[in-house]
């Protein structure tokens, strides 16, 4: 039995019609990886957008609906934390802008959000009003988080910071209901 696996494992070894599909596959494995590795980070960011977006919303109706409480940036931080289901270091990363708009002469938000980086202490709040009744109020929700895959595939390309971190951004719009 163990002359017939020698021979086996001698035969094996003097073979030499699989070294092309050898080169193949060691050519071709790192480029599945990387496609890997790029559907989950996709997959990953996709999933956190919603989160954030789904809690900006639901914060953003109660806001609407309740126009007699009164809200604090704190208050709507903590929020929208909850209300995503769960964003990793949501309360540390995530900054929020809330200002008034005229429609008859929009001026947006700046461009570039004010992003808050986790290790650094935050900034004053910039842009915060909690509007007056039957007034537009936009509200930007900016949140730093940690890629999957930080140097490959997808994670390279999210615009990550000094320190690794991609940012994300969710925006609403909404009317303040009369008291």
């Amino acid at each position: 039995m163990i002359t017939r696996l020698k021979n086996h494992l001698s035969r094996f070894r003097k073979e030499d019609s699989g070294a092309v599909y050898t080169l193949e596959f060691v050519i071709m494995l790192p480029l599945l990886f990387v496609t890997f590795a790029f559907g989950v980070e996709l997959t990953t960011h996709s999933n956190r957008q919603f989160q954030l977006d789904h809690g900006l919303e639901v914060t953003t109706r109660a806001i609407r609906l309740n126009t007699a409480a009164q809200f604090t940036h704190d208050n709507l931080k903590q929020q929208i934390c909850i209300n995503s289901g769960g964003l990793p270091n949501c309360e540390e990363r995530i900054r929020l802008e809330m200002v008034p708009v005229n429609p008859r002469s929009f001026v947006g938000l700046p461009a570039l959000p004010d992003c808050t980086n986790a290790p650094h202490p935050v900034t004053p709040v910039r842009g915060w009003s909690l509007g007056q009744q039957h007034e537009l109020m936009l509200l930007r929700a900016c949140y730093k988080f940690s890629p999957v895959f930080g140097a490959l595939g997808l994670g390279q390309l999210l615009g990550t910071d000094d320190k690794g971190l991609g940012t994300m951004v969710s925006m609403s719009a909404f009317v303040q209901e009369p008291r």
